[in-house]
């Protein structure tokens, strides 16, 4: 049983972000750090990777679909990723960044002292681009928890980069929201596990994170892309309208 667990999601390779969130006291002495995806899409994403495989087994590592997106790019199986940045964040990778990224889980249950076996995946348990928002109506988590052990109380997720916790279904879900790529406002969002939950923020120097970027990342435009994502541009009303459609909305929460 763990006592402690920080989860970090959708750091998007955004390494001013993670050290930031990597150094605080809770982080440091949290049993185990565990990452729900899209770890390595974005402008940082060799600095990243090596940062978080010289942390040793503290890591615990789940795919997301931007990760699988890269691998996809990588060994030819898709010539095209929605993410401008993603196709130059592919090439970037080496052979042993392509081999860990490729061994990830979907996702994985770890025994969380005060909420039981915990789940933690990218998006949905059974999918890893599968929207589900703290709005969505409850035969849509209905639908998503359909393939879920009954022992299995606390399901964490990540994708939409908005932070939140819920009850559905008598299932607790938490989404620590985004690391390295936030929506609705500035900060490196994470959540801290055991006996309850607690949705964090972390400041880090968006200035000097910005000038970082700009001067580490050959993408052509790292300029506008560390602007709009650093300055968090876009709202969480703005995410909201972006992903309900894909929610199956339409019913009544």
């Amino acid at each position: 049983m763990l006592n402690r667990v920080a989860v970090l999601s959708d750091i998007h390779a955004v390494l001013p972000a993670l050290e930031a969130v990597l150094a605080e006291p809770e982080v440091r002495a949290a049993d185990r750090i565990v990452l729900t995806g899209d770890i390595a899409a974005g402008p940082q994403p060799v600095q990243v990777l090596d940062l978080l495989v010289s942390l040793g087994d503290r890591i615990v590592w789940i795919s997301g679909n931007a990760d699988r997106e890269l691998l996809e790019y990588r060994s030819g199986q898709r010539d095209s990723i929605p993410d401008p940045i993603a196709p130059w964040a592919a090439g970037q990778l080496r052979e042993d960044h392509l081999d860990l990224l490729g061994r990830l889980p979907r996702s994985l249950s770890l025994p969380v002292h005060g909420l039981g076996k915990v789940l933690f995946c990218h998006a949905t348990p059974r999918d890893d681009e599968e929207v589900v928002l703290v709005d969505s109506c409850l035969d849509r988590w209905r639908e998503v928890f359909s393939e879920l052990d009954t022992d299995i109380r606390t399901v964490v997720c990540g994708h939409t980069h908005m932070p939140f916790v819920r009850l559905a279904h008598g299932r607790l879900v938490i989404n620590p929201g985004s690391v390295g790529m936030p929506y609705g406002r500035p900060g490196a969002h994470w959540a801290l596990l055991g006996p309850g939950v607690e949705l964090r923020s972390t400041d880090f120097d968006i200035e000097a994170a910005t000038t970082h970027i700009t001067q580490d990342c050959s993408y052509p435009d790292i300029a506008e892309w560390a602007d709009y994502f650093l300055n968090v541009r876009a709202t969480d009303a703005d995410a909201l309208e972006a992903f309900a459609p894909r929610d199956g909305r339409g019913h009544t929460p």
